[in-house]
């Protein structure tokens, strides 16, 4: 089964990305910026507003680079017991997605345990910061070792399909220990050509779409008259070509 994760910083794209099929999402803020981690308020909503979808939470302190300070990770850390400690209503699948490098860019392993370690039994991703490792062999040793679940990955290239090939290679090293996800510039018109170049089994996408906002319809320097939301039309072309994929596998 190949599943889909959407990434969102829209409370609303959460009701969207379920209905529209999606398996799990990651929630950030500020996306515009890269990502951060959301507020607590808006990961209690998400959680009220999930019935099955699996909800990701990244924790990154503040946009820019993955070396971080002793501050610095103190204040992820305890982001994840906080978002740990929160009303799950529906008790759908709770996880975190994080990050750090040391300034030589291979993998902070003893900062990474640490945020793992504050994650407990909850699903940890590793996010794109690992496109920046100088040896993905090594990096996705260690993170095997530190029990990560997945890795965000688009093998190192500008986009998934660019980076298909690594891809590859990074699934039959990975086995059954690391799940490869997908991402960057999957869209539905190529996300099939991913997940059957590189053999991944999960993709990663912003299915984003522009609408106008609810303003006077003046622009402000805060208000441009538009903002980016969740498209329940592309998260359904997305999950209909990848199902197609493993319907095609499985005939």
């Amino acid at each position: 089964m190949t599943l889909v994760e959407i990434c969102l910083d829209d409370l609303a794209g959460v009701r969207v990305a379920e209905e529209a099929g999606a398996d799990r999402i990651e929630l950030c803020a500020a996306l515009g910026d890269g990502g951060i981690t959301p507020s607590i308020g808006t990961v209690a909503g998400a959680l009220r507003a999930a019935s099955r979808i699996g909800i990701q939470v990244l924790i990154r302190q503040r946009p820019g680079d993955f070396v971080y300070s002793d501050d610095e990770l103190q204040a992820m850390v305890d982001d994840i017991h906080s978002i740990r400690a929160l009303p799950n209503p529906a008790g759908v699948a709770l996880g975190f997605v994080v990050g750090a490098l040391r300034p030589d860019d291979r993998i902070n392993v003893d900062a990474t345990r640490r945020l793992v370690a504050a994650c407990g039994d909850a699903p940890v991703t590793f996010h794109k910061a690992f496109d920046q490792v100088p040896d993905r062999s090594e990096a996705l040793e260690q993170l095997a070792d530190l029990g990560v679940a997945r890795v965000l990955t688009s093998g190192g290239a500008m986009t998934a399909l660019d980076g298909a090939e690594e891809l590859a290679r990074l699934v039959e090293q990975a086995g059954d220990r690391v799940a490869i996800l997908a991402g960057g510039g999957v869209r539905p018109a190529n996300a099939a050509e991913v997940v059957e170049r590189s053999g991944v089994c999960e993709v990663h996408l912003r299915a984003m779409a522009r609408v106008a906002t609810a303003g006077a319809g003046t622009p402000t320097a805060y208000d441009s008259g538009e903002r980016e939301v969740t498209s329940g039309e592309v998260v359904r072309a997305v999950v209909a070509a990848v199902r197609a994929v493993r319907a095609e596998r499985t005939a």
